[in-house]
This record gives C-alpha cells, sequence and structure tokens, in this order.
C-alpha cells in the first residue's frame, strides 16, 4: 500500500470521535511512507446538516469527486460515512469496479429516531445497502460486529481505537476538594443522553462539569445552572478538565465506541457508563469504572477505582495498533485488487 484516498463527509473543523480516529490515522500511516489523502466536504459546495451546524454536507459532489479520484489513481479507497460522499465515491468504485473499504461509525438509526417518526428498521435497510458492496466493513468492537452480523451485514473486520498517552497523563497532585468532581465530556445533544448524566446531581453528591457544546445546551444549562458548563475544550485544557475529575460519566447508548473513554482513564480518571458496546469493550468494571443500568451504581463503582488502574486500562489503546489493522485491511483489499478480484454487486 504506496497511495490511500479516504473519503469521509465528517471532516475539516468537526469535533467528533470520526475526525480524531481518522487525523490519527492518517498521521501514524504517513509517518509509515503511505500517501494519504483525504478528500472531506471542505473540498465541495455544501450545507449545514439540520441539528449538526458544525457538519458540512457535500452538494452533488459526483463529478468533482470522481475526477479527484481518477486524478489521485490511489492504490486503495477507504469511504468512511454513509453521507453524500461516501455514496458518491461508493458509485465511482462500482462503476470502475474497484473493490473498497468502509467503516461503520455511527448508529445512524438511534440518530434519526432521536429526531424524526422514522422507523429504525428502515434506515438499519439503508445502511446495509450501503455496505453491502463494501470488500471490508470495518467496526470498533466485537459487541458492533455481533449486532451488524445479526443485522445481515457481511465481511466484517476489526479496527479498534487509540489514544495518545503522552497527550493524555494523569494529575500530579491529589485534589485538594472535600467533594468528588463527576465530568460529562461530548456532544451536548439529544443523542448523547446528557439528562441522565444531569440526572445523578440527585443521587450521588459532588461537583457536575460539562464539558462540549451542542444544539440543548443553552436549554439545559438553563434549567441546571448549579453545573459548570465550559463549553469546548481541546488540548491541555481538555487534558487538565479530565485529570481533574474524580469520575467521568458517559452517558450515550448509542456510541460505537466513545474514545473519550480512554482519553479519560488515560488521565487516571474511571468512567462510569451503561452496559452498552463502546463502554462494555473499554471498561472493566471496578477496575477502571463501573457498568450499570442503573447509572448512579455505575458512578459509585468508579468512584472507588483507583487513578493509577484506570491509566494501566488506557495503556491496552495505542494508535499504532489501531492504525496496524486498518492498513492491513486496506492492503489485503488492494492486493486482491490487483489479483482481479472486484467488489462485489
Amino acid at each position: 500500500m504506496q497511495r490511500l484516498v479516504i473519503v469521509s463527509d465528517a471532516w475539516g473543523q468537526q469535533v467528533n470521535g470520526v475526525v480524531t480516529t481518522l487525523t490519527r490515522t492518517c498521521q501514524e500511516m504517513r509517518s509509515r511512507g503511505i500517501e494519504v489523502q483525504v478528500i472531506g466536504p471542505d473540498s465541495f459546495r455544501s450545507f449545514a446538516m439540520p441539528g449538526y451546524s458544525e457538519i458540512r454536507l457535500a452538494i452533488l459532489p459526483y463529478r468533482k469527486l470522481a475526477a479527484r479520484l481518477a486524478e489521485a489513481r490511489p492504490d486503495g479507497i477507504h469511504i468512511s460515512t454513509e453521507g453524500p460522499l461516501g455514496w458518491a465515491a461508493r458509485r465511482y468504485c462500482r462503476k470502475h469496479g474497484i473493490p473498497f473499504t468502509t467503516s461503520f461509525h455511527t448508529r445512524f438509526p438511534d440518530y434519526v429516531r432521536a429526531r424524526l417518526p422514522i422507523p429504525t428498521a428502515w434506515t438499519w435497510a439503508w445502511l446495509r445497502h450501503f455496505h453491502s458492496p463494501s470488500a471490508a466493513v470495518m467496526t470498533a468492537t466485537q459487541s458492533l460486529e455481533d449486532e451488524l452480523k445479526s443485522r445481515g451485514f457481511d465481511r466484517l473486520v476489526r479496527w479498534s481505537r487509540g489514544v495518545d498517552l503522552e497527550v493524555f497523563v494523569p494529575r500530579l497532585e491529589p485534589s485538594a476538594s472535600t467533594e468528588p468532581c463527576l465530568l460529562y465530556l461530548g456532544r451536548v445533544a439529544q443523542e448523547k443522553n446528557v439528562e441522565a448524566f444531569l440526572a445523578l446531581q440527585d443521587q450521588v453528591p459532588g461537583r457536575y462539569v460539562v464539558v462540549g457544546d451542542g444544539p440543548i445546551r443553552e436549554s439545559l444549562q438553563a434549567k441546571h445552572p448549579q453545573v459548570e458548563w465550559r463549553g469546548y475544550q481541546s488540548g491541555q485544557t481538555l487534558r487538565d478538565s479530565l485529570a481533574e475529575a474524580d469520575c467521568m460519566v458517559f452517558p450515550s447508548r448509542t456510541d460505537t465506541f466513545g474514545l473519550v473513554m480512554i482519553e479519560a482513564m488515560a488521565c487516571g480518571t474511571p468512567v462510569a457508563a451503561f452496559p452498552e458496546q463502546g463502554p462494555l469493550e473499554v471498561i472493566q468494571p471496578g477496575v477502571s469504572g463501573g457498568l450499570s443500568e442503573d447509572l448512579a451504581e455505575a458512578a459509585a463503582q468508579a468512584l472507588n477505582c483507583t487513578r493509577a488502574d484506570a491509566r494501566r486500562r488506557a495503556e491496552h489503546f495505542s494508535w499504532q495498533r489501531s492504525t496496524d489493522q486498518f492498513v492491513e485491511t486496506v492492503t489485503r483489499v488492494s492486493s486482491n485488487r490487483h489479483d482481479g478480484v472486484t467488489a462485489s454487486s
């Protein structure tokens, strides 16, 4: 594998797990001498996705995208998302008999259902159709792979996630606070279930902090003025917030992984979550956090964990190992292409 093109509707200035994963994977591949080009919506006329103003969706991108792909002449093409660019790249690859890989990052049916009265069965059928010609569908966890398999998805392979253990580090001094600090980190949006975190105030005493922004922040902040709302953070400021917390609460039931969990654990902060797909793969109950259908119980478990154990759990995840999995898959598909194997119809 010498040249790879990644097509993604999530790129540029967006702040989410997809962009973080692609950014770190590209950095690692380039350090290995692989030429990587990411084609995102910033190269096309676009409009803001309803409810997600920071996400831009390309308008009728096929002709321009096809020209870019033809000019790049990559050894492999990876389609990261199921948006307009993803569909255009899929169309190009099928038209020219080029095998390609895809990845499943988002439980899109749950996101849609939270906003519109569309049966999830319809959205799952749409996603299954999108991924059906893919030579390999990459998934972050075994539990997600099992679910996709039960829903009729084929050719599933693993692509885990990593954390920068030199950026996300534990605090050096013990907390001077006499009450625990519970933190939520992520998009403040309906599908993230932030209300479940805020509801813990009636059950788990402590100082509550929200790091992140989104469409329902204003309304939630008005209802919970006692909570510390820090907005979007990055770099050292984000690291300091994570290291300051005694427990990070991850209330989402829709994420397929949840990078912020291992970033928190790398800072020595245990994580409390529901026993859903991402947390089940990441958290060791009673060691690096707590898992329970009762989120207050999960938080109590997490607050009893040691910061050293949380850090040790995070050290199992690396971008090097994650990139190994990605490169192995795209290289195998590229080799099949040169051997005369084309994408399935």
